[in-house]
């Protein structure tokens, strides 16, 4: 019975709720932050559950109104009342279906988004930067903060590729609908014949780890310091302050150059480290559960055609929930908030369904 499962949930809560003031758990900081992220997470259901829980008690109180009460206008005045009341029970039922679907429990983390140019050259690079812009605009609307971490451009405008940290409310959860190949039709600012072209960008969109979730140890890490390149004033070819990172153990590589301090670039570049070594061993949860579910929306991988944008008919369709929509100019204006609405809704659809984890 729902109520039974919200009466547990709740429970769940006082319980994590006394724990998190316990001194022995404050002193663990691990533990700390996950019973903080699980009070968070059950903070929702359980605002619910107080709802429901008062909604079924005057429904309760209505029906004995109606078989007690031998005044027609009180009678009539409780018949209202359960009509509505009963709305509200069913309303606030498929509510807390929804907040019972399980979630990925990465969704709440910030996030980083890396664009890379594909198959395409010039126009393919001019195509990243676009959606570099598209994502960097929804960010704002969304009130999440961006930083970049590095960059390449490209030799005729865009990026070869971008990685971008984004941090603010379930950011993963969000974006990481966004992760695969995206394809542009049009006629290219290179092309001097005036055909249309289709060419491509990978986006990858990964948890950002903190550092409980991975242990990096020094001995396993080999830093190289180098002259940054691009923009950033006079330092930029007189002063060491880019930092290349390499995980020996994995042969991870990451670089950063986005600071003039040498020190903000190792501590990006160590938060992007870790991010990426942690993505491999969640690459193989999301594989675990893509096994088990035959048409998952966001099985993160990154390999997959999810988006084409064709200018000339000004249309954005999205390939794994088959929406077209006829908006391109607003969308690349960072307006994805309906496609990533749509792809939320598809998700939460299959999982009600199949009822997998």
């Amino acid at each position: 019975m729902l109520l039974d499962k919200l009466e547990a949930i709740n429970s769940r809560f006082k319980e994590v709720a006394q724990q998190i003031t316990d001194p022995d758990v404050i002193s663990d900081m691990k533990r700390y932050i996950q019973l903080n992220k699980e009070y968070k997470d059950l903070e929702e259901v359980v605002e619910v559950y107080h709802e429901y829980k008062n909604v079924m008690d005057n429904i309760k109180s209505s029906k004995e109104m109606l078989a007690n009460e031998k005044d027609e206008e009180f009678r009539e005045m409780a018949k209202l009342e359960l009509d509505e009341l009963t709305e509200r029970q069913s309303n606030l039922e498929e509510q807390v279906k929804l907040l019972l679907v399980p979630s990925d429990p990465q969704d709440g983390k910030n996030a980083i988004v890396e664009i890379r140019a594909g198959t395409g050259g010039d126009e393919a690079a001019i195509f990243a930067g676009d959606l570099f812009r598209m994502y960097l605009k929804y960010c704002e609307k969304k009130g999440w903060k961006t930083e970049i971490v590095d960059m390449n451009e490209g030799t005729s405008g865009g990026y070869k590729e971008v990685v971008l940290n984004v941090s603010g409310n379930k950011v993963y959860g969000t974006m990481k609908y966004e992760s695969g190949v995206h394809r542009v039709q049009r006629v290219p600012q290179t092309e001097t014949q005036g055909r249309v072209h289709t060419s491509a960008a990978t986006v990858a969109v990964l948890p950002e780890a903190d550092e409980f979730d991975i242990d990096l140890k020094p001995s396993d890490i080999r830093k190289d310091t180098y002259c940054s390149s691009g923009p950033g004033g006079q330092s930029v070819n007189t002063t060491y302050s880019a930092v290349r990172l390499t995980h020996i153990p994995s042969g991870l590589v990451v670089t950063c150059q986005d600071q003039k301090s040498q020190l903000k670039n190792l501590d990006k570049a160590m938060g992007v480290l870790r991010t990426r070594l942690f993505d491999m061993e969640y690459k193989k949860y999301l594989d675990e559960i893509a096994s088990k579910r035959k048409t998952m929306v966001s099985t993160g991988d990154r390999s997959a055609k999810i988006r084409t944008y064709n200018y000339p008919q000004g249309r954005v369709t999205d390939h794994r929930i088959s929406l077209t929509l006829y908006n391109l100019s607003a969308i690349m204006d960072g307006e994805i908030e309906e496609i990533i609405d749509a792809l939320k809704m598809a998700e939460n659809a299959e999982k009600m369904k199949e009822g997998v984890a």
